[in-house]
């Protein structure tokens, strides 16, 4: 079975294709020739994951995934969400969205806010999102040099350290993506089980037929 990983990313293609079933063979947008910037311009993070997945369904008919993050800030209405990434303008810097959110949140003493990532999968004729959260606060100001994006002003529930200062391999056993992608990996081992016995059925019943 081949599916699609909406992404160009190939670090993130290797880690998740690790946890796969191996009867599924994981493919990148570059596999599969698809080089065009696929729009993001849904007004929610579940919106952006299941338009990158639909996008690739549509035109390229491969069974897909596509994923989408944002940080939601309960003191600034939920900003900058949909449009973490952008948060401080098109050139996507970290360095920039960081300082805009810790100047935006200078008066407020309502730090909370959580991290979430929707995954959408198109397989088939089934289309299901999955979702994972991570709850936390925002710090005063940036501490750690791991991760990347919002990782040094986040600090997630239960701990003293931000995202940013805890290792790779921590950050990866709570983070909001993990948790998405451990409910995706737990949904695809259904779905390819229910494929692999399907078939063994049509298969038993053909040869059914021709004896009868």
């Amino acid at each position: 079975m081949k599916l699609v990983f909406a992404t160009h990313n190939i670090h993130k293609l290797k880690e998740i294709q690790a946890l796969l079933p191996q009867t599924i063979e994981l493919l990148s947008l570059s596999d599969i020739g698809c080089n065009e910037e696929i729009a993001e311009t849904a007004a929610t993070i579940e919106g952006n994951a299941l338009l990158k997945a639909q996008y690739v369904k549509k035109h390229y008919h491969y069974d897909v995934f596509a994923d989408d993050t944002g940080l939601e800030v309960t003191a600034l209405g939920g900003a900058p969400g949909v449009f973490s990434a952008r948060y401080a303008g098109e050139q996507k810097s970290d360095t920039d969205n960081i300082a805009l959110l810790l100047k935006n949140m200078e008066a407020q003493q309502d730090r909370t806010a959580h991290f979430k990532t929707v995954i959408a999968l198109c397989m088939g004729d089934e289309v299901r999102t999955f979702e994972g959260i991570a709850q936390g606060h925002i710090t005063k100001e940036p501490v750690g040099t791991n991760g990347f994006g919002y990782d040094p002003i986040f600090v997630p529930e239960g701990y003293s350290q931000t995202f940013a200062e805890l290792s790779a391999a921590e950050k990866n056993r709570i983070s909001h993506r993990a948790k998405a992608f451990g409910k995706l990996i737990e949904a695809l081992g259904e779905l390819s089980s229910i494929d692999y016995n399907q078939k063994n059925t049509n298969k038993n019943e053909s040869i059914r037929d021709k004896r009868y």
